[in-house]
C-alpha cells in the first residue's frame, strides 16, 4: 500500500525524500503511517527497478532542514507509473477493506471511479459489521470474566466499530446518489472515525547517510 501512496503523490509533483515522507505522514497519519526512511528508500528503490518512478538530481541550494545530500534526488513519476497506479486503485480486493489498506485507497478515492469505490465501502462496511459483531458477543458474554478496564476497552471498540458503520453508510448513500461528501471547514481534513489500535512506539528513523 505503500507504493500505491508514493506514486499517487508523486503524480501531483516530483519530490525528494524528505517531501514524500512529510506528504506520506500527513495525508495516511489518520491511519497511523509510521514511515521511517529505512522503509521509504527501499520501496523507492523497487520502484525504480520497476521503471515507475526516475530520479533526478535537484537544484543543491535547495536542501531541506535537517536532511543530508539525500535530499537533492527528486523522484517523478514515469508513463508506465501512472499507469500501475490507475491499475492498483481500480483494485477492489479483500486488501482494500483491511485498515491499512482501506485507509491509502480512501487517501485517493478522489481519483477513483464510483463503481470502485462504492465496491471498497461496502466490503469495508461488511468488515467493520463483522468487526462490531465479534466485539458485541465478548462484550455480552464474557463480561464477567474480563476486568473492567479490559471490558472498557472492548466497549470503546465496539462503539468506535458502531460510528463507522454509520459513516460508511452515510458514505454508501451518497455515492448511490451521486454527492460527495461535505467539504471540510477551516482547513480542517475529511477523516473517517479512528479504530482503536492497540498503543505501539513508532521506530525511530535512522539518521541519514551522505552520499
Amino acid at each position: 500500500m505503500l507504493e500505491l501512496a508514493i506514486l499517487g503523490l508523486l503524480q501531483e509533483t516530483p519530490m525528494h525524500g524528505y517531501e514524500l515522507r512529510k506528504e506520506l505522514v500527513t495525508k495516511l497519519g489518520t491511519f497511523r503511517a509510521a514511515i521511517s526512511y529505512g522503509t521509504l528508500y527501499p520501496t523507492l528503490k523497487r520502484l525504480q527497478t520497476a521503471g515507475w518512478i526516475t530520479e533526478s538530481a535537484s537544484d543543491p541550494s535547495i536542501i531541506p532542514p535537517m536532511t543530508s545530500k539525500r535530499g537533492r534526488v527528486v523522484y517523478k513519476i514515469t508513463a508506465e507509473g501512472k499507469e500501475r497506479f490507475a491499475d492498483m486503485l481500480a483494485q477492489a480486493g479483500p486488501e482494500t477493506y483491511d485498515d491499512a489498506g482501506f485507509g491509502v485507497h480512501f487517501a485517493f478515492f478522489a481519483r477513483t471511479d464510483q463503481a470502485t469505490r462504492l465496491r471498497i465501502l461496502e466490503g469495508r462496511r461488511r468488515r467493520i459489521e463483522e468487526r462490531r459483531e465479534g466485539l458485541r458477543e465478548v462484550v455480552s458474554r464474557a463480561a464477567e470474566r474480563l476486568d473492567s478496564y479490559t471490558l472498557e476497552l472492548q466497549r470503546h471498540g465496539l462503539d468506535a466499530a458502531e460510528r463507522e458503520v454509520r459513516w460508511l453508510e452515510e458514505l454508501i448513500a451518497n455515492e448511490r446518489s451521486g454527492l460527495t461528501p461535505n467539504a471540510p471547514e477551516n482547513g480542517e481534513t475529511l477523516e473517517p472515525p479512528e479504530t482503536p489500535a492497540t498503543p505501539e512506539t513508532p521506530p525511530s528513523d535512522p539518521p541519514e547517510r551522505s552520499s
